[in-house]
């Protein structure tokens, strides 16, 4: 089994494939795709879309996920948040992949056992969970792969 997690940003998104064998999980690549706030939004918006569709079609994941959207007290950032979801979402659609969705809080349940966990809590549950001998940074590249992980972990409960 392999998931594609998507941490969605508007200036950086991370994302992160990770491939379940039996209890064992692999990290196979993950990375951040950095967005110039001097591009228009749409064209952001598209380059999230390209470098998704790039990913799915590279790694050919089994089953997306991602992170659903968080409290924000600036409605602006939210809306915008939610387009880059949004356009996320329809790559994995698009490419006729399962997705699912998780709240930052049930992804650090998952991961870290406490869905107050901090940003670096998580990223030392991930190297430990994924057997990383160097941080995934930025916290965009660690949160895609905790969500990717949680996915796992969701899948595993339901079994």
């Amino acid at each position: 089994m392999r998931i594609l997690g998507v941490d969605p940003g508007t200036i950086r998104m991370g994302f992160g494939i990770i491939e379940q064998n039996g209890n064992q999980y692999t990290a196979i690549d993950f990375g951040c795709l950095k967005l110039s706030s001097r591009q228009s939004f749409t064209e952001r918006l598209k380059r999230i879309y390209d470098e998704l569709l790039r990913v799915i079609e590279e790694y050919h994941p089994d089953e997306f996920a991602i992170e659903d959207l968080f409290y924000a007290e600036n409605a602006k950032v939210a809306i915008k948040m939610g387009h880059a979801r949004g356009v996320a979402l329809l790559a994995a659609v698009n490419s006729q992949i399962p997705t699912a969705e998780y709240s930052p809080k049930e992804i650090k349940q998952s991961v870290a056992g406490n869905g107050a966990a901090s940003k670096q809590q998580i990223q030392r549950m991930v190297m430990q969970l994924l057997g990383l001998r160097v941080a995934p940074e930025p916290f965009d590249v660690s949160d895609a792969l905790a969500v990717a992980l949680c996915h796992l972990h969701r899948r595993r409960e339901l079994a």
